[in-house]
């Protein structure tokens, strides 16, 4: 009676649950039973396996297999399971060493022509592994996310009789020649820098506190006045990751069946999703739940184009998000959690014929129906809304400086966040109301604040973000108070409140 355990490894969002295949040969009539809830994927394992061991040159063994993936109430999909699945037989049916598969983990897909293909989201897999300090084998393809881990006891096959010879002891696997020295190695990403934007320097102002706090940031103009240029510059203002902030971005990106190339490893994500895009490619989901945009975004910047576009539900969804840094997607199989801790850049017009001024086309009606399109808990969520104007007559013609460079404000961008870390361990975006008490402010300022937020009906998330917004433009001016100036300087970036204001009095 021959039974034999592989480990392997699950898909559970950005986890990787350890999943012990068992196999079993019995006598009686010929039969391949596959049991501990396989989803159709897993299933048709059963053919491939057969095909590529019959067709790598092995003996198929002609008895009663039975395969127990367990823990039997975990789902599991996807074609990861076939090579051990076919270890298991091997080693079962006595042609590969039992003490072989010991302190090792498999993962792949089989061919029929007994080739081992790679296979998606297999990042978390190696994390766990790597904390599990148990040695990896994975399919050549997936080479670069092993490299993205760096972790050195990962081995790599493509063919089925290279694997068993390796576990034989009569040759060695390739592993990886290099750990993760090249991310010393990688340049700067350049990107389009902030000076070739014309005029707009309140915008670039805001642009900067916006990058330096991690703020949220809603951006008002007519069409044609630079709001989609500015917000894809600001990631050249935004400082690289580190490893592991990097690590966690690759790992969402893996489990969506996306890769990153070492050189755009530590690249902060930029997603920009169209309007037209549904709740659930927005915030993750499906039948087997997979990151949304926003979990895409994580660590970096989503931009919202022309945002009354969006459906008011879909945009109303973000609200949880925004404030826990987190989604939770609950289905009857599992309830999944993936990280969403981005900085939300938007735009929009300020009325539906893209002006709000004497010449709009527009009535006080349809611009308000517009305008109701975003919610008011939604837009309480912007830390800063600025208006970006067309330019004055002449400036375009005019060969004049068009302010510092995106190399020059990342610098700027960069001290006033070491300087957040430093005094409280988290970016200004991040600050308690407890952390808050303790930024330097005096009760004058915060008595000033709470009368110019009563005056404008400002509600009390509004009250604490002007706070926060104030201790980054100080923090900018490398200030350890937060002075008046930047108090009514975070006033002023209340755009939005002041085109709702204008439209009440009419």
């Amino acid at each position: 009676m021959g039974i034999a355990c592989v480990a392997t490894r699950a898909s559970l969002g950005v986890e990787a649950p350890a999943v012990m295949v068992e196999v079993h040969l019995s006598n009686g009539l010929p039969a391949f039973n596959l049991v501990g809830l396989p989803e159709a994927s897993v299933k048709e394992a059963r053919e491939r396996v057969r095909s590529a061991l019959v067709n790598a040159g092995f003996e198929f063994p002609m008895r009663r297999i039975t395969v127990n993936l367990a823990p039997a109430d975990l789902p599991k999909q996807g074609g990861r399971y076939d090579l051990p699945i076919a270890l298991g037989i091997l080693a079962a049916s006595g042609q590969i060493p039992l003490n072989s598969l010991k302190e090792r983990e498999f993962v792949g897909e089989l061919a029929l022509t007994g080739e081992i293909r790679p296979c998606q989201g297999l990042l978390p897999v190696i994390i766990a592994a790597r904390q599990a300090g148990r040695s990896l084998i994975l399919p050549q393809d997936n080479r670069l996310d092993a490299e993205l881990v760096g972790y050195p006891h990962i081995h790599l096959c493509c063919q089925l009789p290279q694997l068993t010879a390796f576990l034989h002891g009569q040759q060695q696997l390739p592993g990886l020649s290099i750990g993760t020295e090249w991310l010393d190695e990688a340049p700067p990403h350049p990107g389009p820098c902030l000076s070739e934007v014309i005029g707009q320097y309140q915008a670039k102002q805001a642009l900067e506190i916006a990058a330096a706090g991690n703020h949220n940031l809603l951006m008002l103009g007519p069409p044609g006045t630079g709001k989609t240029m500015l917000a894809s510059r600001i990631m050249s203002l935004l400082p690289p990751l580190n490893y592991e902030e990097a690590l966690e971005v690759a790992a969402l990106h893996s489990v969506a069946g996306m890769s990153i190339a070492p050189q755009k490893f530590q690249q902060r994500p930029f997603r920009a999703p169209h309007h037209t895009s549904s709740a659930i490619s927005l915030v993750g989901g499906g039948s087997i739940p997979r990151p949304g945009e926003i979990s895409l975004a994580h660590r970096g910047v989503l931009f919202l184009d022309e945002l009354p576009e969006f459906p008011r539900r879909v945009l109303d969804c973000l609200r949880e998000p925004m404030e826990t840094g987190e989604v939770v997607i609950s289905r009857a199989a599992a309830k999944l959690t993936f990280a969403s801790r981005f900085q939300l850049i938007a735009a929009m017009n300020p009325s539906p014929c893209g002006s709000s001024d004497a010449d709009s086309r527009a009535s006080i009606e349809q611009i308000n129906r517009y305008l109701a399109r975003l919610s008011g808990p939604f837009l309480d969520r912007f830390d800063l809304s600025i208006e970006v104007p067309r330019l004055p007559a002449g400036t375009l013609s005019k060969q004049t400086s068009t302010g510092a460079t995106s190399a020059e404000l990342a610098q700027r961008v960069r001290r006033a966040r070491e300087t957040q870390l430093a005094r409280a361990g988290v970016l200004n975006s991040d600050l308690s109301g407890k952390q808050l008490q303790q930024a330097g402010f005096t009760a004058a300022d915060l008595q000033f604040l709470e009368q110019s937020v009563n005056r404008l009906g400002l509600s009390v998330r509004s009250f604490h973000r002007l706070q926060r917004v104030a201790r980054t433009i100080a923090d900018l001016d490398q200030s350890i108070q937060v002075e008046r100036r930047h108090l009514a300087q975070a006033l002023g970036y209340r755009a939005m409140d002041r085109l709702l204001a204008g439209l009440r009095q009419h």
